[in-house]
């Protein structure tokens, strides 16, 4: 349909049509129209947030590219209010948006974890569920808490025509092109009718507006202006290149909820300079919490960098390593060209001794805090511990680091450091046991770890993915060497198996490996094992079943990797299949009973069965003969 739409004194000949929202943005809308949030002040640091993106990136763009038609002659944000029509105005005049960044930005949520986010705001209590908007990028939407209709205007900078957007958040939006337009994006919010019991939340008062800009968008670096005033709302003032004893903790929290949209506040701020052949003020942040996007292929990570205080771009990789991706803020390079690319920061000098700054600081940081707050470090390993072990694979250079501030449960403990457990090693004890697995429960449970628990050994639990692989990479820590003890022979002093054992069970051992040979490589007997029959245990440096599975899943072929077969010589079961070999071999029941034997150890483990069907049914034939 057609039709005319006035705004900014100009009237725009339009073409407009109506589209419908992406089916989880529209359930999105409809959760946060609907739910009570106890500050609905977010709304607005969400607009000015984006309005200060918008000007840092048309600023960019005009110094890279001198053809660029636009104006930044004055680069700033205003804020309008119309308390008759109750309208909220604002309005930058920074890169704007074409007719597809508006459908494909606003129209769309496209990020991974759409789903996740919407059962978190769902399952979250009412007045708690703003937190959840920023870590997922949605603050636009923020706009409907306080506002029964918002309009849209926008103009790509160096593009003559414009854009109009509108929508109640009912499920459907209203879009048309415009033949003129301002440069830049305004967005006008029609309030919701007033409530005169609630003073605190009333858009249209000067003193709110001028409150929460004070509150939470002081540090921003673009002039804030009021109405037709031209003194600013904000100070303007970079946080990082202030002196920390300048800023205030409400400052530094504030401009980390603007740099990382969280609406919590930080774990921990870092605030550091770097002097010499080259320049560089860094404010770091380590959050209180993961992000949604964290595990995610496509999540953000990386801080933003700036050149002169000018905005070069957002999650830049080159100046924090993946494992570190949780960290968040700004580093200002003194020293680098503003046309710089992602693929020169690799390769830059400079870059590569800042990264390795960052990192010796983050870590060191974290070393502090593990020392002086358990609680505190507890938080930070909880939500960030299984992304940290991942610097065991890519950060061979600061390893001994990360293994000291490593937190892993065991067999003695819901939670302890790799030092810790080699002060509670017991005396002769020279590995540090450990037990990869899915889950707690299983490790806990597998026969592998029988003789240690008997004898009082503490056994490191390992439960992430990514511990099947930092093991295999760490041969030791404080000189103490890591020893599976689901891998190679077990020597805990007192339970080397007798050479009259050695003799008695020789026949079976060989005839169960040639009975078995497709399966396993060697059956022997057992000194990891009191009270199970038999388990599966691998040699020294071979491959888990676990990480064999995880190759294959990532496409990689990998040969299948024979593990040993070790028995208990003292379980009846073991003992009474000796017996049953030697009165005769060639019985066909014996054969059954070495799958079974073979089968259990692989279920006890957690492994899979290489024919389920078959071996229950050897199972129900066996229980039927003996009832």
């Amino acid at each position: 349909m057609g039709g005319t739409w006035t705004g900014a004194g100009k009237g725009f000949s339009v073409s407009r049509e109506t589209l419908e929202f992406q089916a989880e943005t529209r359930q999105l809308l409809h959760l946060m129209v609907h739910s009570i949030y106890s500050n609905k002040d977010i709304f607005l640091r969400e607009l000015i947030s984006n309005a200060s993106d918008a000007l840092d990136k048309v600023r960019l763009e005009s110094l890279i590219n001198k053809d660029l038609q636009v104006d930044t002659s004055d680069l700033h944000i205003a804020i309008e209010v119309d308390k008759d029509k109750r309208t909220l105005t604002v309005r930058d005049n920074g890169v704007g948006m074409t007719h597809e960044e508006v459908v494909s930005l606003i129209g769309t949520i496209a990020k991974s974890g759409t789903a996740e986010l919407l059962r978190k705001l769902r399952e979250t209590p009412e007045g708690a569920a703003q937190d959840l908007i920023g870590q997922f990028g949605v603050g636009f939407y923020s706009t409907f808490m306080v506002a029964d209709r918002v309009t849209l205007v926008t103009r790509k900078a160096g593009e003559s025509q414009g854009t109009f957007w509108e929508s109640t958040g009912e499920g459907t939006y209203e879009i048309e092109s415009l033949d003129e337009a301002p440069q830049g994006t305004s967005v006008t919010l029609h309030l919701k009718p007033e409530d005169r019991e609630d003073q605190l939340f009333d858009y249209t008062a000067d003193w709110k507006i001028r409150e929460v800009v004070k509150r939470f968008s002081d540090f921003i670096a673009w002039p804030i202006r009021m109405g037709g005033e031209d003194q600013p709302l904000n100070s303007m003032k970079a946080l990082w290149a202030r002196r920390r004893s300048e800023v205030s903790d409400d400052e530094y929290h504030e401009f980390y909820k603007h740099v990382s949209h969280d609406w919590t506040d930080p774990l921990e701020t870092i605030h550091m300079k770097g002097e010499g052949t080259f320049e560089y003020e860094a404010l770091l942040f380590v959050p209180s919490r993961a992000p949604l996007d964290l595990f995610a292929r496509d999540g953000k990570r990386g801080v933003q960098l700036y050149v002169k205080r000018v905005f070069i771009m957002d999650d830049c990789e080159a100046l924090i390593p993946r494992y570190l991706r949780f960290v968040k803020g700004v580093v200002d390079a003194h020293d680098l060209s503003l046309n710089v690319s992602r693929e020169i920061l690799q390769q830059d000098r400079h870059i590569q001794v800042v990264r390795r700054r960052l990192v010796k600081k983050v870590l060191s940081t974290l070393k502090d805090i593990k020392a002086a707050d358990a609680e505190k470090y507890g938080t930070f390993w909880t939500e960030f511990g299984r992304v940290f072990k991942e610097g065991m694979l890519e950060d061979p250079d600061n390893r001994e680091q990360l293994l000291d501030l490593t937190l892993v449960p065991s067999t003695a403990a819901e939670s302890t450091s790799l030092r810790e457990y080699v002060e509670r090693m017991k005396d002769g004890q020279k590995d540090i046991y450990y037990m990869t697995g899915e889950s707690r429960a299983k490790v806990e449970h597998s026969p592998h770890l029988e003789a240690f628990l008997a004898k009082g050994y503490e056994v490191l639990i390992l439960t992430d993915p990514v511990d099947e692989m930092w093991v295999e990479q760490v041969p030791e820590f404080d000189g103490k060497p890591l020893q599976s003890v689901a891998k190679g022979k077990v020597d805990l002093g007192e339970s080397e198996t007798s050479a009259e054992q050695a003799a008695d069970f020789a026949p079976l051992l060989s005839w169960l490996g040639e009975k078995l040979g497709e399966d396993v490589k060697e059956v022997r007997l057992s000194t990891r094992l009191t009270s199970s029959a038999t388990c599966i245990v691998g040699d020294e440096h071979d491959i888990t079943p676990t990480l064999e599975k995880m190759y294959r899943a990532m496409g990689q072929e990998l040969p299948h990797t024979k593990r040993i077969l070790e028995l208990n010589p003292v379980h009846p079961l073991v003992t009474g299949l000796r017996a049953a070999h030697e009165a005769g071999a060639d019985d066909p029941g014996l054969g059954e009973a070495a799958e079974l034997l073979y089968g259990m150890a692989l279920l006890a483990e957690g492994g899979d069965l290489a024919d389920p069907p078959r071996f229950t049914r050897l199972l129900a034939d066996r229980l039927a003969r003996s009832l």
